[in-house]
């Protein structure tokens, strides 16, 4: 095997191991993932203890309150938050109400997202309360020791709202409810522009005694949700709790154990979907017991993240104390988040978007993007652009590489004499080659440089489009009005023309996904690998020569701002091939190449 032929084979060989371990553990799942439909689940009675499963220093005091509102209803969304006197949540970024049965936050719609690229497509819903197919709600309380007789508010307490009870930026909210036993509770919503709510509890002790109350507070979900199913992104259980660090938990992870508790000084706990996380928090500093558990509720599977203080929180007779905490509630955009972090001096809250092990790589890619789309005010653009900078970063790398190959493509005839001379002695063949490289100062594997720069910068720019919601929806131009998914046209139902779906035929269906930039990509895949003409050997011709359409068929599946990537990277590195090997005196003849390509090779692999 010559050296040509084998940089090729290096080369091409790691590019598959690559992109099949991605069609393997990434476009195949994608595939195969099946579609979930929750049921409406059956009635759900009033809970009996409003902290059952809450990590409470001690047994939870079971002191019981006969609310009117304790039959809880169901039925759809709709008619359950109907049904419900409420608080309306009104901001840019935000639209739904708090529940006046609880006092707890369970109805958030996303309003600035919606379901598909349609414009009349639903916005986001993110919380809904329970007695409806998929409760999702975040609630704050107060908890005390085993023994205690304190009348406190439970889910099912009815509260009273005062002043004008519509929550936004400008008006914070507060509900209040008398225990009738000496006790006032006030809990006072307050919202940014964002997604940040700041809870204020305070309890006005009007009683002869002193009491000691725990405040806690959890995000709870029943069902559950479907996943991307995806191993590089992480959807479920997480926080990030003291020694314990990141906290990553898959819904079974608690199904087969049912609590997992955490000791920490301040940190922050939730739910993370693909784009969207509900998470609670305390202030900076606060030392907590933390816990995720899961347990069967009337069949349906209930999953909660929560904390209580470990410090009581002491009321003399006559005064009033206050606990503030935080519940984060929507999507994850990295500056928002980035600035709940530094504002509140949270630990690492930045983890709540999953950068991944290669972060280093992957978060700085996705400043330059970003900051590119700031300037060009598309993020295809910004990839392309990128694309140019990272060109122009490995130019030496490149360089070199094509310098050696245009001295091979040189050396070819001597190479070939070589291989002739040697024929029966693989070892003289192998020495002499050697011999030639080191009088001609030529390394062979350079050529695997332009494919070993493009892997990380693969990798880290499928995890951007993959796990970051500003790729989410992103329109390029033309046809692809969506960076984050695959090209949506079709060469099987020509792009369009004829009026059916191959992807929908059983069996077959899946292979039959062939969009246009993916054959852009693959045929400049095609004339990069004609700058050289293709191996003597017929194996290594016959791989030389599948192999943008293997590749073609592989990336189909991908996003179509990293298959647009591709095709750019592969344009830009024919022109600087091109001219690297003209100017070190290469005979560069692409068109020759390509028709001997097709041409039959005989057995001794001469083109007929």
């Amino acid at each position: 095997m010559n050296g040509e032929g084998r940089n090729y084979i290096l080369a091409i060989g790691l590019s598959i191991l690559v992109l099949v371990g991605w069609q393997y553990f990434v476009a195949g799942p994608q595939l195969e993932k099946a579609q979930q439909q929750a049921e409406l689940a059956a009635q759900q009675a009033a809970e009996t203890d409003p902290n059952a499963g809450l990590p409470t220093p001690g047994t939870v005091s079971t002191s019981t309150q006969a609310d009117a509102a304790s039959a809880l209803i169901t039925g759809t969304r709709e008619e359950v938050i109907a049904a419900t006197d409420r608080v309306k949540i009104s901001t840019g970024a935000l639209d739904g109400s708090i529940n006046l049965v609880g006092g707890r936050l369970d109805d958030l719609h996303l309003t600035q997202y919606r379901e598909t690229i349609e414009d009349d497509s639903p916005i986001i819903t993110l919380l809904s309360p329970q007695g409806t197919p998929k409760p999702y709600y975040a609630e704050q309380g107060w908890t005390a020791l085993a023994g205690s007789t304190v009348k406190l508010p439970r889910p099912t307490t009815v509260w009273s709202v005062e002043g004008n009870p519509t929550l936004n930026a400008n008006n914070p909210v507060t509900l209040t409810y008398d225990n009738g036993e000496g006790l006032v509770f006030n809990r006072t919503f307050e919202v940014d522009e964002n997604y940040l709510f700041t809870v204020k509890q305070t309890v006005q002790n009007n009683s002869a005694g002193d009491i000691a109350l725990y405040p806690y507070s959890y995000v709870a979900r029943q069902e559950t949700p479907e996943t991307s199913g995806f191993f590089i992104l992480h959807e479920g259980p997480i926080g990030v709790l003291g020694d314990a660090n990141l906290v990553e938990l898959g819904y079974k992870d608690l199904v087969e154990d049912s609590r997992k508790k955490y000791d920490a000084k301040s940190g922050w706990l939730g739910f993370t979907d693909k784009y969207w996380a509900a998470t609670v928090f305390p202030e900076a500093g606060a030392i907590i017991n933390a816990q995720f558990d899961y347990k069967k509720t009337d069949g349906r599977d209930t999953y909660r993240a929560s904390y209580v203080t470990t410090e009581p929180t002491v009321v003399p007779a006559g005064s009033t104390a206050e606990h503030q905490s935080y519940i984060f509630a929507g999507a994850k955009v990295e500056r928002i988040i980035d600035s709940y972090e530094k504002g509140l001096g949270l630990d690492r809250l930045e983890l709540l978007i999953d950068w991944g092990w290669f972060h280093f790589i992957t978060k700085p890619l996705f400043y330059v993007i970003r900051f590119l789309n700031d300037i060009l005010g598309n993020f295809g653009l910004a990839i392309l652009a990128v694309t140019v900078l990272i060109k122009i970063a490995f130019f030496w790398f490149a360089n070199k590489s094509y310098a050696s190959m245009a001295g091979m493509k040189k050396v070819q005839p001597e190479m070939k004499e070589i291989q002739e001379r040697h024929k029966e002695d693989r070892m003289a063949q192998q020495q002499a080659m050697m011999e030639l490289y080191k009088r001609e100062k030529i390394n062979p594997m350079s050529g695997c440089w332009p494919v070993l720069i493009q892997i990380p910068v693969f990798f880290s720019l499928y995890k951007v489009l993959f796990v970051t919601i500003e790729m989410r929806q992103a329109p390029f131009f033309g046809w692809v009005q969506d960076l984050a998914v695959p090209d949506p046209t079709n060469l099987f139902n020509l792009f369009g023309l004829i009026p059916v779906d191959p992807t929908a035929l059983p069996l077959i269906g899946g292979f039959l996904v062939l969009g246009a930039w993916p054959l852009i990509m693959g045929l400049t895949m095609f004339v990069q690998m004609r700058l050289n003409p293709p191996p003597a050997d017929a194996t290594q011709a016959a791989i030389f020569a599948w192999m943008p359409v293997i590749f073609t068929f592989m990336l189909a599946g991908f996003p179509a701002g990293l298959v647009i990537y591709w095709a750019w990277n592969n344009f830009l590195s024919i022109l600087q091939q091109y001219f690297i090997m003209k100017r070190h005196g290469a005979d560069v003849d692409i068109l020759g190449n390509i028709m001997a390509t097709f041409k039959k090779k005989s057995p001794e692999g001469e083109a007929k």
